[in-house]
């Protein structure tokens, strides 16, 4: 059936070429009139076939059509829409003053193909020859700035836009409003949102969306409830926004709750919102409720598969994550990128290194460029191989990379290295690491974790004044709890929530009872120039503990407590954490930077390993 349907397409392809050729020699008004009708046509039928399209160029051009503007603006959209800009480069430059919807059309082909570098080229060439821009050049060229995180060319294109008048074009101040927000200046993109004449429903989405992508959902979801009472009604699009930035910020409950909004305004039955839902319940560590929504679909696709298996591989339910993705194949779902990454992971975090490599290796060996190796899969192979101790076949994967390692996969065997406290490796990733990213301070931290763990106190202070020379400043390692619609927010040593009293007094009385059933502080990390009684001080106020303390106060005990991490949980707080969810009898669900923890009567769903 597909054969014939390629050949029929062939065959009318051929036919109507030919009836092309037969009427070019004519040179009658009409007979040119039909020509074009035909090119057009043909223009039309093609436009998913890179091939086809160079060959109807040729034939333009032995046709005597190549001055026809309207036909070789079709074919440049065309051949910029499937990626081959590469041609339509060659076709632009040839052109004779092209107009600014056709420098338009090559710019935005370079944003949509990831070439962001090149559209901003073409706007300084489309500048340097006198051609004004319209109103539909800034959005391309202001994401390509955005894109390339090239703060003073987006100053620079924002003063253009000012020149010419366009500050007011809501599409326009749209992207600006995008652009900053990438930039971390959210005080300038909400000035210039504050400021719109009209805020429609794209302005109030776009905001949503950029916000949760950025790491500012908090921000995300004030906007959602802002928009409700600036009288607007949600889309699709801005329930997607807000429930993705549920499942970022761990709040359940927030997500239950919008999603029963949509609900009720009949949003409900889009696929991807309930993608959206399928991850939210994901990131918030309630798979039974992921699981029932997967069953009740009544469409999956790619997306919702991949969703479930990372969802249960982040929440160490590693075999569960394997039998569906071997389900999702019997039933004849292709995977994708997305999905690898959840199956690698799930090996992972289960110590399954001859599985991982078994999967690896068909993404390498496939010809499905949707499913061979990025960055990411390799950086999960290597935390793979390190989680197992297989630290010098980690190292050696990584120097056979046919792609030039970055940060993140040397990070990843730090990392690794820390665990498993190997530091003649550990020191050199990280003098890779200190080249590569001198001021990220998260890959001082470990090194110096390693050797603090070692007892190595003199290497770990000429870490402390390296880092403040270089500037290097730690993240500050936070937690944080959803009650009553609210987050709480809650940092190491913090004494700032109005509760702090009966939070440190709960804690007390769990570290006596926890004490009482042989727990012992863990204080090898806590630095060597402090008594020991100060370091069980802080110990017991780190950020996780004041997290649970808080929950246990005010939470319901019939009601999971969900904590989220924004850093590696440490095996003091995770061994407290166990004992607190036998000593109280509540469950206890910790999201820290790689994985969930869930915490049992006693004993955690990462059985230590992690």
């Amino acid at each position: 059936m597909l054969w014939r349907e390629r050949s029929t397409k062939l065959f009318l392809f051929a036919h109507n070429f030919a009836c092309l050729l037969h009427t070019r020699g004519s040179s009658t008004d009409q007979s040119l009139s039909i020509t074009k009708q035909a090119f057009a046509k043909l223009l039309q039928s093609c436009s998913s076939h890179p091939n086809q399209l160079r060959q109807l160029h040729a034939l333009l051009l032995t046709a005597g059509l190549s001055i026809k503007n309207a036909l070789i603006t079709q074919l440049l959209a065309s051949l910029a829409l499937l990626g081959d800009m590469s041609y339509a480069r060659q076709l632009f430059d040839e052109m004779h003053k092209p107009r600014p919807f056709l420098w338009n059309t090559i710019m935005k082909g370079y944003v949509k193909n990831g070439i962001p570098d090149e559209a901003i080229s073409v706007y300084g060439k489309m500048r340097h020859r006198g051609v004004r821009p319209d109103p539909f050049t800034f959005p391309f060229v202001i994401k390509a700035c955005a894109e390339l995180a090239e703060l003073y060319a987006g100053l620079g294109v924002h003063g253009h836009v000012l020149k010419h008048g366009l500050e007011f074009v809501s599409v326009v101040r749209t992207e600006l409003m995008i652009m900053y927000v990438k930039f971390g200046d959210l005080g300038c993109a909400e000035f210039l949102f504050g400021s719109m004449v009209e805020k429609d429903l794209v302005a109030w989405n776009a905001l949503i969306s950029v916000c949760m992508q950025t790491g500012f959902s908090s921000k995300a979801l004030q906007y959602f409830w802002e928009m409700g009472k600036a009288g607007l009604k949600p889309d699709s699009v801005t329930i997607v926004g807000a429930l993705s930035a549920c499942g970022h910020l761990g709040c359940l409950g927030t997500g239950v709750e919008i999603y029963e909004f949509a609900r009720e305004g009949g949003l409900d039955s889009n696929i991807i919102v309930h993608n959206a839902r399928l991850d939210m319940y994901a990131k918030c560590g309630d798979m039974d409720k992921a699981l029932n929504l997967f069953d009740e679909m009544p469409k999956r696709n790619v997306i919702s598969w991949s969703t479930m298996i990372v969802g249960y591989a982040i929440n160490g339910v590693s075999e569960k994550a394997l039998a569906l993705f071997s389900r999702m194949k019997n039933q004849g779902i292709q995977p994708n990128y997305v999905t690898f990454l959840g199956v690698l992971s799930a090996c992972s975090h289960s110590g399954r290194v001859n599985e991982g490599w078994k999967y690896f290796n068909f993404m390498a060996q496939s010809d499905d460029k949707n499913i061979q190796p990025r960055k990411e899969h390799y950086a999960c192979m290597v935390d793979l191989l390190g989680r197992a101790g297989h630290l010098q076949e980690a190292y050696n994967f990584i120097k056979s990379m046919p792609i030039e390692p970055d940060p993140g996969i040397w990070g990843a065997l730090l990392g690794a290295c820390a665990v498993h406290r190997n530091i003649k490796l550990g020191q050199h990733v990280a003098d890779l690491l200190f080249k590569l990213a001198p001021e990220t301070a998260s890959y001082h931290v470990l090194l110096s974790n390693m050797y603090a763990a070692a007892g190595r106190w003199r290497c770990v202070e000429k870490l402390r004044q390296r880092m403040k020379k270089k500037g290097a400043r730690k993240l500050a390692a936070y937690s944080s709890v959803e009650l009553n619609g609210e987050i709480h927010v809650f940092y190491g040593g913090d004494n700032s929530h109005p509760q702090s009293a009966s939070i440190l007094a709960k804690l007390e009385d769990l570290l006596k009872q926890m004490k009482s059933k042989g727990y012992i502080p863990e204080t090898d990390y806590v630095f060597h120039d402090v008594e020991d009684e100060e370091k069980e001080s802080t110990l017991s106020t780190h950020s996780e503990k004041l997290a649970v303390a808080f929950s246990l106060i005010n939470g319901s005990p019939k009601f999971q407590i969900r904590v989220m991490k924004n850093l590696r949980i440490c095996g003091d707080c995770h061994t407290f954490c166990k004992l607190v969810s036998r000593i109280t009898m509540r469950e206890i669900i910790m999201r820290d930077k790689s994985r969930f923890h869930h915490f049992k009567n006693g004993f955690c769903s990462c059985k230590d390993f992690w």
